[in-house]
């Protein structure tokens, strides 16, 4: 019969995290693995009190952004080429 040895330490462990001057919070990469340059959707949830940080995916290239455009190319109309008038106020 073998034995589990159980790690030292937990899953999730607990991290205080404070805001500085400018109101900046500085997660600590054993929490949340991140790069330079991710983004996070961040929301405050009034029930529990707290922020709940998600990270947006990234990589999307402009071609999905294009074909989820609910308006075709074609249907758009003609960009006018004349130079905009001078109202008078």
């Amino acid at each position: 019969m073998a034995v589990e040895t159980v790690p030292l330490g937990w899953d999730s462990p607990t991290v205080i995290v404070t805001m500085d001057e400018k109101r900046r919070l500085s997660v600590p990469e054993a929490l949340a693995p991140a790069a330079p340059g991710d983004a996070f959707d961040a929301r405050f949830d009034d029930e529990e009190d707290a922020i709940v940080f998600r990270r947006v995916k990234r990589g999307r290239s402009w071609v999905d952004v294009l074909k989820a455009c609910p308006v075709p190319m074609d249907d758009l109309p003609p960009r006018s080429r004349e130079y905009p008038r001078k109202r008078k106020l």
